[in-house]
């Protein structure tokens, strides 16, 4: 369908420009159109990111960089304890006795001496009182994070309300909120815990907002509910307990940009660089310390039990609490400046685009569609190369959108310079083949000439020649015997013409007239003429000897040549337009070719081809004062021998 949409808009503006000879042509601006197409679309992808089939694909293709980014190098920082399928086993079934789980973080903090702990699971119902004492005492005066849910459904049916959820988030001390000039998601509901650890000094948000695919890629940094605003949970554990952190201001820890108050996590360790270590091993005290001590630790559950599993760029099923153990990586990489310094992506991505275009504009009208269509993939190519390396410094780049303009002008670009090609060479060769040389055919088609064929001055070289004695030859002839004589001496006057890359002017009865010079330049007009000049008396004479074994009477060819500037091109008028050559060169050969008569040499050449000429050695005549001319004209003989 597109190879025909193109087709016709070539051939309408083709059609248009071969008709009207209009100057101004239409398929420049058709040329400059799809080239700002192109780039438009790379411009609105980075401006508006959210169209279906584009963001598919470039989160698709931002998934391959992630996971060939991802580094296997250990991270230090951060203990992941796990309440896995073997401590289920070994300690017994969900949910443990609250006396259990703050025993597990009364360890982590005081025998392993952990930085902080945050808790990835919510607990909405009261359990045993002394355990959920415990619990409180460890919320309210250690450095222990609690969990809450957020549900971001804005308009649901029945609204989520479970629990509560403490609004005394301390930051570290410090009197500034941690989300305080980030943007902020609205929540609908909430997932909170029971009323005993309502006062909780540190509370992270846990909820996931997965992208249209169901993939985890991105986390609400903050989260606003009635009011009030709840970090994440991996930057809640950031503010209160990490070592090292100043003010707590967002612009201090150096969180990069969001796009809808949602953060892009990058992933920048591969899960093996994380250390997991079970549950039932910390309360068993099987670790040893050295191994935990000054780390920030994160409790949750890979159990498929317990059904926190979510997919991520990493895998296709990833424990929920490693995707917050991701994100606290990549907040104490930018806390500590190791993080990759951002880059202008999306300003990069659309100068590539402008810069492919500019280079389409170029090569779509000198190159096959072939060669065209190799450009465009290793433009893509490149492309990928590039974005590989951008996206780690550029959360919101769309990696895919110079690939999207590659596609355009493959899909619309190269298909309607494809048919301008073919509409052009169609239009060539009907004007040509009968009187340009294949070659010259050829290399006009090569060219990016807006009209070959428009009037221009060129130095040129004319060769007239014709038949002497013509009407004696004929004279006594049947008709079809003459006609055949003609068309046979008229052969050995073609052939050399177009073999030595002429452009046959017209024919002249019983002889023709050819130049070389035009359409395209050629600096060896000069000696290609007489190239072709000699070819011919050779073939004349070949065609005399058999019919002079025949018992006709022999043949002469004459010739005249002459080189200058002249005017050459398609001239003529409504109703009929011809190719040739107008000038005082084109006159003088014609003088020229009529002089040859008075001397014994066949082909009898002007002071501007023995100027031009560099292969051939020309016999002087001396000088004569031509027809229609007021100076002597100095003559020249080329000798061709038996």
């Amino acid at each position: 369908m597109t190879r025909g949409i193109t087709r016709h808009i070539a051939t309408v503006f083709m059609t248009s420009n071969a008709t009207a000879q209009k100057e101004f042509s239409l398929v420049p601006i058709v040329r400059a159109g799809i080239a700002v197409l192109a780039v438009l679309i790379t411009l609105v992808m980075q401006l508006a990111p959210g169209t279906t089939a584009s963001w598919f694909a470039n989160e698709w293709l931002r998934d391959r960089f992630i996971s060939l980014h991802a580094s296997s190098v250990p991270e230090q920082r951060i203990l992941v304890v796990d309440i896995d399928e073997a401590s289920i086993a070994a300690i017994g079934p969900w949910p443990w006795p609250r006396e259990r789980i703050a025993a597990l973080l009364e360890n982590l903090l005081d025998t392993y001496t952990a930085q902080g702990v945050a808790l990835d699971l919510v607990l909405p119902e009261a359990a045993d009182t002394a355990g959920d004492l415990r619990l409180a005492m460890l919320t309210q005066h250690a450095p222990v994070i609690l969990a809450a849910a957020f549900d971001y459904d804005l308009a649901p049916a029945r609204p989520l309300r479970v629990g509560q959820v403490s609004s005394a988030n301390d930051n570290g001390g410090s009197t500034v909120d941690i989300t305080d000039g980030l943007p902020a998601r609205a929540a609908g509901g909430f997932i909170g815990n029971h009323a005993g650890l309502s006062a909780a000094r540190h509370v992270g948000n846990i909820g996931f907002i997965p992208d249209r695919d169901g993939m985890i890629r991105r986390l609400p940094l903050a989260t606003s509910f009635e009011g009030k605003r709840y970090p994440t949970l991996s930057l809640a554990l950031l503010a209160c307990c990490a070592a090292g952190t100043a003010s707590g201001q967002p612009d201090a820890l150096g969180i990069p940009a969001t796009t809808n108050a949602l953060w892009r996590i990058p992933y920048q360790r591969q899960w093996a660089a994380y250390t997991v270590v079970s549950a039932s091993d910390i309360l068993n005290a099987r670790v040893p310390p050295s191994a935990i001590r000054g780390r920030l630790a994160l409790i949750g559950s890979s159990s498929l039990g317990l059904s926190d599993r979510v997919p991520t760029p990493l895998s296709a099923s990833t424990s929920g609490l490693l995707v917050h153990a991701a994100a606290l990586t990549s907040l104490l990489d930018a806390r500590a400046g190791v993080a990759p310094a951002p880059w202008p992506g999306r300003v990069i991505a659309v100068l590539f685009a402008l810069a492919l275009a500019v280079l389409a504009t170029y090569s779509f009208p000198r190159i096959s569609a072939a060669a065209n269509i190799l450009l465009l993939g290793g433009a893509a190519l490149l492309w990928t190369g590039i974005a590989f390396v951008i996206a780690a410094h550029d959360p919101v780049l769309v990696v895919s959108g110079p690939l999207m303009s590659v596609l355009f002008l493959l899909s619309l670009g190269v298909p309607f310079h494809w048919q301008m090609t073919q509409l052009k060479s169609q239009r060539l060769l009907g004007t040509l083949n009968q009187y340009v040389a294949k070659s010259v055919v050829t290399e006009l088609l090569r060219s990016d000439l807006k009209d070959p064929l428009s009037p221009v001055q060129r130095e040129v070289t004319t060769l007239i020649a014709d038949m002497e004695s013509y009407t004696g030859h004929v004279a006594a002839l049947p008709v079809e015997d003459a006609a055949r004589l003609t068309r046979d001496f008229l052969d050995c006057l073609t052939r050399p013409v177009l073999n030595r890359s002429g452009t046959l002017d017209k024919y002249t009865g019983d002889g023709l007239v050819a130049f070389w010079g035009a359409p395209l330049p050629n600096p060896e007009h000069a000696d290609l003429a007489l190239e072709a000049a000699r070819d011919i008396v050779l073939e004349v004479r070949r065609f005399s000897a058999a019919r002079e074994r025949k018992g006709l009477p022999p043949l002469r060819v004459r010739i005249g040549i002459e080189s200058g500037i002249a005017m050459a091109g398609d001239f003529g008028s409504t109703f009929r337009s011809i190719y040739t050559a107008v000038g005082d060169s084109v006159n003088v050969a014609s003088r020229l070719e009529q002089l040859a008569r008075e001397f014994p040499f066949d082909v009898i050449v002007g002071p501007g081809t023995a100027a031009s000429a560099k292969r051939h050695v020309l016999r002087p005549l001396g000088d004569i004062v031509l027809r229609g001319k007021d100076n002597p004209t100095a003559l020249f003989a080329l000798e061709v021998p038996a």
